[in-house]
């Protein structure tokens, strides 16, 4: 397909050819992403135009309500809710992985049973095994050899006490992605939550909460081409119910009583404009064929960057793929290019001889940038046969990343094996 790179490298600073960074290149993305010129605008404008506190009768602070309003309607619209109050914003993903589990925590019987899974980060594992002070039982989905969860190994695990099932919708660390339709069939049989950590997928294709059926959903920004910061999507009657720690004074609804003290407003201001990229990288992208109930608006204009982004990731992934295992790297998960659709351009590898920290340092050398270690999934990391120290490499591309950078990756990959 035609993807308008030309337009995607403009609009990132960090990219543009200069003294400094003409060879750069961004392979840790995984870690959290670059943003567009527009982000650093709207964040300046925020911090020298509005540096003041919401909640007041003069102007200033009324247009911070105001900009806290539209980045909940902009998130609504990525995210494909109607109910911009269904947007929680905060510091990132963690703290709201952290506050929903603690209220299932207060919800939930003794004897009521949590799923996680071996494929998650631990950011979704940790908090839910802190339950089991609770008396709930927390079991483990296992992650088979190639980096997948299969749906019948999660069906000997639920029982007519599984009350949530926490998942990943693609793995941080090799990339897979997981289709949550059939879990989500599964959980609401035996009326119970799915809760999703979107925050590696995010960035990589579109998200649709209707579509997916999930009940809770967490990103961060950061990810997402915006700053730092993060936000939690619930279906209403959910947040609502779910306890939160709480100034007495603050109602007992969403999204107020998950947004614990004061929150980034000019991050929030700069998700907006990344929201708000995607939004004019999907009109920049018409050729991409929608549903018709996808087809006009916002909506439309924001899943067609998405698909646009998935496609072309796709290729790149095919490219990656094939590269590194000429340079002599041994990728884990789906390493075979046919299966570049079912997974995200993020490749956790190891070069036979060398240790990984040694591949990332010699690669940082020559302007690659790539990490290193358990990439915060120790028990994956295991799973695929590794030590959680040393760990692996991981290289993570996004859309703004290049064919040519793929090979020169690769030559430099070649030049450390050798």
């Amino acid at each position: 397909m035609d993807f308008p790179l030309d337009f995607v490298r403009r609009s990132f600073p960090a990219l543009e050819p200069s003294l400094e960074n003409d060879s750069r290149i961004f392979f840790d993305n995984g870690a959290g992403s670059q943003v567009p010129a527009r982000v650093v605008d709207a964040v300046t404008e925020h911090l020298t135009r509005r540096n003041v506190q919401r909640g007041g009768r003069y102007p200033l602070s009324i247009q911070v309500d105001e900009t806290i309003q539209e980045a909940r309607e902009t998130l609504a619209v990525f995210v494909n809710t109607e109910d911009s109050g269904e947007i929680c914003l905060g510091l990132n993903a963690t703290s709201f992985i952290v506050q929903v589990s603690r209220g299932f925590g207060e919800l939930l019987e003794k004897g009521d049973e949590v799923v996680v899974t071996e494929l998650d980060h631990e950011a979704n594992i940790t908090p839910w095994l802190e339950l089991e002070k609770r008396g709930i039982r927390v079991k483990f989905w296992p992650v088979r050899p190639g980096g997948v969860l299969e749906i019948e190994d999660l069906e000997t695990i639920l029982t007519d006490r599984t009350r949530v099932v926490a998942v990943t919708k693609a793995s941080n660390a090799v990339g897979t992605i997981v289709d949550l339709k059939p879990i989500a069939e599964r959980i609401h049989a035996r009326k119970g939550y799915l809760f999703v950590d979107a925050v590696h997928f995010a960035p990589h294709g579109p998200l649709d909460v209707r579509y997916l059926d999930c009940d809770l959903l967490v990103c961060s920004g950061y990810k997402i081409f915006g700053p730092h910061m993060g936000f939690l999507w619930g279906r209403r009657e959910i947040l609502d119910r779910l306890p939160t720690l709480r100034e007495h004074f603050i109602p007992d609804r969403a999204p107020e009583k998950f947004e614990m003290g004061t929150f980034n407003y000019e991050a929030v201001a700069g998700m907006t404009a990344a929201i708000g990229y995607l939004e004019e990288l999907g009109r920049r992208s018409r050729y991409i064929p929608l549903a018709a109930a996808d087809d006009g608006g916002r909506r439309g204009d924001v899943r067609r960057g998405m698909q646009a982004i998935r496609h072309y990731e796709r290729t790149l992934s095919e490219q990656f793929l094939r590269r590194a295992r000429e340079a002599g790297a041994k990728v884990y998960g789906l390493d075979e290019p046919v299966r570049a659709a079912d997974r995200t351009p993020t490749f956790c590898f190891t070069v036979e001889g060398v240790e990984p920290s040694e591949v990332t340092s010699r690669l940082a050398a020559k302007n690659v940038f790539v990490r290193d270690g358990h990439l915060y999934c120790p028990r994956l990391i295991r799973k695929l046969g590794l030590s959680v120290e040393p760990g692996a490499v991981r290289a993570s591309l996004a859309h703004y990343n290049t064919f040519e950078e793929v090979d020169r990756f690769a030559v430099a990959l070649g030049e450390i094996r050798s």
